[in-house]
């Protein structure tokens, strides 16, 4: 390609836009689930031996791919793409989760990433349901939107790293949440509201929500169990002093301790016990 050519082309830097049109509220959410896209990944149930590269493309999947996901169903060039700011600030909160994931304890990471996805889960759905509501798709069509969102990027996340997808499980109300903040924003919305009344009422309430069933554990009922089939503890992580004081066995039920290997005695030199020792 000689470069009069390629001056004349449409390739260009970007964009760049940080406000507007839900555009603050759809890059905060791609922050903060960008930010836990890497705690999880260094997660020990998610680790897989990634390198730094691998931890921050896990943080562009969480970040980006709820977004993307919703874009490209209502048939728009995803905002990702168009707008360099959405890379910019994944790759950035990317590096930051990547850095505390070294830098702090697993109970303070862990608590960070529940208050984070606390945050985003909600902003990702109301922009949803906006996006939904801008081009005119019925009720049911904006609440799919308001879910997919919000927790498409967890699904990609969890698929890539090998554990069953979080909106499977039993949790504290993931999917409902999402698909709550994205009702209240219709009937906030019918009712007429303005715009940021509509965001603001919707989120408060999905937050406060999400947060509360965090601290007093509330969770979705399990199905009914199959004859013969073990069930989980019912433990699940949450804020604060509710995962202060956990047993081993129950931090690793969540996913949230390895075990180190007992090291060969025989290796080390040292005699093996007897059965009788």
């Amino acid at each position: 390609m000689t470069a009069p050519l390629f001056l004349a082309s449409s390739v260009h830097v970007g964009g760049w836009k940080w406000t507007g049109s839900f555009t603050t509220l759809d890059l905060l959410a791609a922050a903060t689930n960008s930010l836990n896209g890497a705690l999880l990944a260094r997660r020990p149930n998610h680790y897989k031996n990634f390198t730094v590269v691998g931890v921050l493309l896990m943080a562009m999947l969480m970040g980006l791919g709820g977004g993307i996901t919703r874009d490209v169903l209502v048939n728009q060039v995803p905002a990702a793409l168009t707008n360099p700011a959405y890379i910019t600030v994944s790759v950035i909160c990317g590096i930051i989760g990547y850095n505390l994931a070294y830098a702090k304890g697993q109970l303070f990471r862990e608590g960070l990433f529940q208050f984070a996805l606390s945050f985003s889960l909600p902003l990702y759905a109301l922009v949803g349901a906006q996006k939904g509501e801008s081009v005119g798709l019925p009720v049911l069509g904006v609440l799919f939107l308001a879910v997919v969102g919000p927790t498409a990027g967890r699904w990609y996340v969890d698929v890539s790293c090998g554990v069953p997808p979080k909106h499977f499980i039993r949790g504290e109300w993931f999917v409902s949440i999402a698909a709550l903040t994205g009702l209240v924003w219709i009937i906030c919305d019918a009712a007429g509201l303005g715009t940021w009344w509509c965001a603001g009422i919707s989120f408060i309430i999905g937050f406060t929500i999400r947060l509360t069933a965090l601290y007093h554990a509330w969770e979705e009922p399990l199905a009914k169990e199959p004859a013969g089939v073990y069930l989980h503890d019912d433990g699940r992580p949450m804020l604060g002093r509710k995962l202060k004081g956990k047993s081993q066995r129950e931090m690793k039920d969540l996913g949230l301790l390895v075990e180190e290997p007992a090291p060969d005695a025989g290796s080390l030199g040292e005699p093996a016990p007897s059965a009788g020792s």
